[in-house]
């Protein structure tokens, strides 16, 4: 046993310091980047804000939506192969910029895959996601579907360390999904005492990621447009967004009406909930390791969307960043105990 003292630190316990500008505007700010993928040598140029693969949030409705910003929906891999014929039929071309497949790493799971990209051979964001990315068996697979489509882009998770994060992007990897217990409907530190704070973990994948020409994708952990921009402060390439996305027209989830008040359903991907409808109830030798919980209902996706980037531009702003791309270079964080005034929040 050992005990690492050093401090790290979570996305409530900083602030940017704000530095001299020459901006004028927020408009004047740039989100869109372009990355080199480093296996597939594929080039993409967007907003690099994600909405994750949770059947309540990462939606062909918010797929949509999020395409008409050039952001990207890491899509839920309970779809059916008619339920992606049907979408893709009439989709227009971008679409395939904007979209990610995802899947585990059972036979299954890739045999569907497979199945789908001869399909819709168009599609080449992969998404392999499991709550735990630190066994052999996940490594593996993320090898085996590299081999098995070399031009394709890869995205694996989850993870929180650096020598991960380098196994990898050396084993297949484009991208690494950085984030263990940070999301809004994630239990796993409570069930498992597991989790690292998030700016840290994307302060020090990110360092990793990027020795080897790699990228990663910070998971889980923001609840405002400031924690979106914390993360790319901190070096992430990507925001990948659940909770912030939960609760509009465009969310997956049941409709909830209560005193006279609409909520919609929203649950972690590792809860009962979750375990109930897609897999058959929570197998017995495990533990459920998500909330089941009701948003208020928000309207139209597009008002978020335009609340989270005209937040982010505001950092870029405040710092001097006439591009996304420069944020993290002019970022400086402060440690603090308090983040607001919160007198009137109720």
């Amino acid at each position: 046993m050992r005990i690492e003292s050093d401090i790290k630190l979570g996305f409530k316990d900083v602030l940017f310091r704000p530095k001299r500008s020459t901006l004028r505007s927020r408009s004047q700010v740039s989100l869109q980047r372009t990355f080199r993928f480093m296996h597939s040598g594929r080039e993409w140029t967007g907003v690099p804000v994600i909405a994750a693969n949770m059947d309540t949030v990462g939606t062909f409705e918010i797929a949509k939506a999020l395409a008409e910003h050039d952001m990207l929906t890491a899509l839920h891999k309970h779809y059916t192969e008619q339920e992606w014929d049907t979408f893709l039929k009439d989709a227009d071309e971008d679409i395939y910029n904007r979209i990610m497949v995802s899947s585990g790493t059972s036979d299954k799971d890739f045999a569907k895959l497979t199945s789908l990209l001869e399909r819709h051979p168009k599609l080449y964001f992969i998404c392999i996601d499991v709550a735990n990315g630190y066994s052999e068996h996940f490594v593996s697979f993320v090898t085996r579907v590299r081999q098995a489509f070399p031009d394709k882009v890869i995205i694996a998770g989850n993870v929180v360390t650096g020598e991960m994060v380098e196994e990898l992007l050396l084993g297949g990897a484009d991208v690494v999904k950085v984030g263990i217990g940070p999301g809004s409907v994630c239990t796993t530190r409570v069930k498992t005492g597991v989790g690292y704070p998030q700016l840290s973990a994307i302060i020090e994948c990110a360092d990793a990621a990027h020795g080897l020409s790699g990228q990663i994708i910070g998971d889980g952990g923001c609840t405002c447009a400031g924690d979106v921009s914390k993360g790319f402060g901190g070096g992430a390439d990507f925001m990948m967004l659940g909770g912030m996305l939960a609760g509009h027209d465009e969310s997956g989830g049941e409709i909830v009406e209560e005193n006279g008040k609409t909520f919609k359903q929203f649950y972690g991907m590792s809860s009962s909930t979750a375990m109930d409808k897609h897999s058959g109830g929570v197998a017995g030798y495990r533990a459920s390791e998500g909330k089941t919980v009701k948003v208020p209902y928000r309207g139209p996706v597009v008002n978020t969307v335009q609340d989270i980037l005209g937040g982010v531009r505001s950092t870029c702003t405040y710092v001097g960043a006439a591009q996304l791309k420069e944020l993290t270079k002019r970022t400086t964080f402060i440690r603090v105990q308090e983040q607001e005034n919160r007198i009137f929040n109720g």
